[in-house]
């Protein structure tokens, strides 16, 4: 019998993967079934289940891989010298994420954060899920924080809001974007980063006089 290569293998997992993420993304989690993604993918019951064993272990490798690309394109974005604003590196970090989703033919602007919105939610019942959904808040958090002392490092930031404070509000910020794109669409990262970069340039009047 001849070996299969690995490079046969990976895409077969590809396959798979992209075929149950469209499906995930066209009817949700629960409304799907292997046999949707075994149609979709165009391949057979053995084929698949060689590689997961449940609808479980599918949502669970496609959220694993999203909250990968998501961690790769924010330390790809961080290691610019120097790092860029908070408002640039966000919508660079959303930008390649979309970007890369949008290479797969027939894919819709919405359906990465659409998918995203479903992961959010399937953590809330799924252990394993939010697992990875915790470990990867803490390494972005952590990495947002580096940055802050950065910014301070080199005095484009004061030092009177605690680090962590910030990393959670502009990881609320990108979070906030995948949602209204989730449920609304038509919404570019500019908008983001315009409207990040407004709220910065925000200055303190000075008290009236009596």
């Amino acid at each position: 019998m001849a070996r299969v290569s690995q490079a046969h293998l990976d895409a077969r997992r590809r396959q798979i993967l992209d075929g149950a993420t469209r499906c995930f993304t066209r009817n949700g989690f629960h409304a799907t079934s292997m046999q949707d993604v075994l149609k979709e993918a165009d391949l057979s019951a053995g084929a698949v289940y060689r590689y997961f064993r449940s609808k479980e272990e599918l949502i669970a490798a496609i959220a694993e891989e999203t909250f990968v690309s998501i961690r790769s394109a924010f330390d790809a974005a961080a290691q610019q010298s120097p790092p860029p604003g908070p408002d640039v590196l966000i919508a660079q970090v959303l930008e390649t994420i979309l970007g890369v989703r949008a290479g797969d033919p027939g894919a819709d602007p919405r359906d990465f954060p659409r998918l995203m919105l479903q992961v959010w939610t399937e953590t809330l019942r799924n252990e394993e899920l939010a697992g990875l959904l915790r470990r990867g808040y803490t390494e972005i958090s952590r990495a947002w924080i580096g940055l802050v002392e950065t910014y301070r490092a080199t005095g484009m930031l004061d030092s009177d809001v605690p680090a962590d404070h910030i990393a959670r509000t502009l990881i609320a910020a990108a979070q906030g974007y995948i949602a209204q794109q989730a449920l609304f669409g038509g919404i570019d990262p500019r908008m983001l980063r315009d409207g990040l970069r407004g709220l910065m340039s925000m200055t303190t009047p000075a008290p009236a006089r009596h």
